[in-house]
């Protein structure tokens, strides 16, 4: 057996016997699983704020109509063979309407979908606020404000003003944070708007939002349908945009499918719309792994070669203990205890103090600008982080102890005492 009491007792002798060298090989395995808590903890909750910040204010599919696709040419209904035709290039659409035929009814069918968790029918239409001589470009964007703060939690975005204002009024709107900032109003001020076809009118401020993305909070606000609809001069039917959150979101891309096939019109799921972000956090997810990975790895290197020297540090022990009848794999047994004991201790104190200056970090203050609706540093302190470590520093220091131990057992004690 390698653990027996008889080998227990001679591995605490060891370790207490000389004392600063068992506190030094600790603080080894303290220290870099301290620094692999902290390092991955940061980086995680780095990419993680990115990731919800982006697919929490993006719909899992949107319809809408497209038009972009290929129109046949104005020959093509009469007969190739014939000749003498002038062929006509880039032909460009007449008139052609924005909105979905039916919106309504496709999104009432959307939300009798058991996979579907929430359904927001949209009218959007890109404006012009005026700003003194200058026209600040926006987004202005009808909702039904319940059934929008279903899928984006709007509620916990208002910065001023309450979603229960915007309601009860019918000139009312809701302004992106950043907007309203370059625009220096506030809550009860009127700002004039200018749509696409020259109409102006005049909307009053009922207060601000920020979904933490400079794209959305510099351009959007939000009112209701019938606004909008007023506004461009179009029936209460009339609607561009659906927007779909899903119950599961690895669904997106064959529903999406599924339902540009049935209604005929575009249905984009969030993928495809994000596919240059998600590229993105998959090169931040592989360097978040590089970088761990080689912390780990050197932090393993760094914690053999302690063992290994504090096993060599006890060759005459080991010479002795085999010359009075001990085998080899008491030997083995006895080093791999001293082991498990600092790798224990070591990996509970580098835990420990990894969450300390993890959650120092995280109360660091942080500005994310226009970009990022955050005030403090984000660390994600996951368990999962903390098993995993406790886990590495133990079996990095019981195979550091494992393979010099059992190299130095197989060597003959005559030869130790020899030098």
């Amino acid at each position: 057996m390698w653990f027996n009491r008889i080998n227990l007792q001679i591995a605490r002798t060891h370790l207490f016997a000389k004392k600063k060298q068992t506190a030094i090989a600790s603080l080894g395995v303290t220290f870099g699983i301290a620094m692999f808590v902290l390092m991955i903890s940061v980086m995680t909750g780095v990419n993680k704020l990115l990731e919800e910040t982006q697919l929490t204010s993006t719909p899992h599919v949107r319809i809408y109509r497209d038009i972009g696709h290929e129109r046949p040419s104005l020959l093509s209904a009469f007969n190739p063979g014939e000749r003498n035709w002038n062929l006509v290039h880039h032909q460009k659409p007449k008139d052609e309407p924005l909105n979905l035929r039916n919106g309504l009814l496709i999104a009432r069918s959307l939300e009798a979908n058991p996979n579907v968790l929430g359904v927001s029918p949209q009218v959007s239409s890109q404006v012009f606020f005026n700003y003194g001589p200058a026209q600040l470009s926006g987004m202005l964007v009808g909702v039904d404000m319940e059934k929008e703060d279903r899928l984006y939690s709007v509620r916990s975005k208002v910065k001023s003003g309450s979603l229960e204002a915007l309601m009860a009024s019918n000139d009312g709107i809701l302004m992106g944070k950043g907007l309203a900032d370059k625009m220096q109003v506030k809550a009860g001020d009127k700002v004039t708007v200018t749509t696409p076809k020259g109409e102006v009118v005049l909307l009053r401020v009922i207060g601000t939002f920020q979904m933490g993305i400079g794209a959305i909070d510099n351009l959007r606000c939000y009112t209701s349908l019938q606004t909008v609809q007023k506004i461009l001069q179009e029936n209460t039917r009339y609607i561009t945009d659906i927007h779909v959150k899903l119950n599961d979101l690895s669904l997106a891309t064959p529903l999406a499918k599924e339902w540009q096939d049935r209604f005929a019109y575009r249905a984009e799921d969030w993928e495809t719309a994000n596919a240059t972000i998600l590229v993105s956090f998959t090169i931040r997810n592989i360097m978040t792994g590089v970088v761990v990975m080689t912390l780990l790895v050197v932090a393993g290197f760094g914690i053999y070669n302690i063992m290994n020297m504090t096993v060599y540090d006890k060759m005459k022990d080991i010479a002795i203990l085999k010359a009075t009848g001990f085998q080899g794999k008491d030997i083995v047994g006895i080093f791999i205890s001293q082991s498990a004991f600092i790798g224990l201790i070591g990996a509970l104190l580098g835990l420990i103090i990894g969450y300390v200056l993890s959650w120092l970090v995280s109360q660091a203050p942080f500005d994310g600008g226009e970009f990022l609706s955050i005030d403090k540093f984000p660390v994600n302190m996951d368990p999962k982080f903390y098993v995993f470590g406790l886990v590495f520093g133990i079996l990095t220091t019981l195979l550091a102890g494992y393979f010099p131990s059992r190299k130095a057992s197989k060597i003959d004690p005559v030869a130790i005492l020899r030098g």
